[in-house]
């Protein structure tokens, strides 16, 4: 019999992740959420097809990096999937991408070609990136060794650090905005919360990687520009990663203030009925 000792990081890998009853839940109302955009913004959807040219074969035509990011996310967010864990990330990414959004397309840090301010499509993606950048944390967590704690220290310090000078250059022509100014002060708190230094890293690091090649297609085919017009920017990137490991702190403060409530809701019948 196995014991903790003798488990291979891929057999954690692979516990952590395999598909359960909730993954194709999650699947379904994932479906079920691109066709209401699709119902909804359907002369978007339009337009875009009418790109399409009959003349050359549609092998040659279809945008295979869209592709490939939707099959991957799609895996993502089946593997290990639990819905009343992954309800809190829903709506913390609900609430954080609307709030991102708005801040940035407010600000004309970034704009989209239908000149929303933010456009109410684009919200839904931000959910979905937050179950598919938790699915890579746990990856990360169960494939790469332990830290020691001045290492994580370390590390924590010189990546928040770096983001937040980064992000001082980027965001500075608007400075004088409110939005902004809030913005920077949650960037500077969060490395000062963290309830797992391990987690917020690894977290950082898969939104990181998640977002490049999110930004790469979106930049790339002008469904958002920044304002800097760098297909994408750095900066942009590893935003991405900032604002998973906020959702994912964020996230566990409303469970711990909210699980009172949700207790009182969901409590067992037994206890009901008592």
């Amino acid at each position: 019999m196995d014991t903790a000792e003798n488990i291979t990081p891929l057999q954690r890998a692979a516990t952590a992740l395999r598909f359960t009853r909730s993954s194709y839940f999650l699947l379904s109302l994932f479906l079920t959420i691109i066709a209401l955009i699709l119902v909804v913004w359907w002369p978007l959807a339009q337009d875009y097809l009418a790109t399409a040219d009959p003349t050359i074969p549609l092998w040659k035509q279809m945008d295979w990096l869209l592709v490939g990011i939707f099959l991957v996310m799609t895996l993502l967010i089946m593997a290990g999937a639990d819905i009343k864990r992954d309800a809190w990330m829903v709506l913390v990414g609900l609430a954080g991408g609307l709030a991102i959004e708005g801040w940035g397309t407010q600000t004309l840090l970034w704009s989209y070609y239908t000149a929303e301010r933010p456009p109410l499509w684009i919200i839904p993606a931000w959910p979905i990136a937050t179950l598919a950048i938790d699915r890579l944390t746990r990856l990360l967590d169960a494939l790469l060794p332990q830290l020691s704690e001045k290492v994580e220290k370390t590390l924590l310090g010189v990546t928040f650090g770096g983001f937040y000078v980064l992000m001082l250059f980027f965001v500075w022509p608007t400075l004088d905005k409110s939005l902004t100014i809030l913005a920077l002060i949650a960037c500077a708190l969060l490395p000062f919360t963290p309830a797992s230094r391990r987690t917020m890293l690894f977290t950082f690091l898969a939104g990181s990687a998640l977002g490049y090649f999110l930004e790469v297609w979106g930049t790339t085919r002008a469904c958002w520009t920044y304002y800097t017009m760098q297909t994408p920017p750095f900066f942009a990137v590893l935003a991405h990663g900032l604002a998973a490991a906020a959702f994912w702190r964020i996230g566990l403060l409303v469970k711990r203030l909210l699980a009172p409530l949700y207790h009182m809701i969901f409590k067992p019948a037994s206890l009901r009925s008592a």
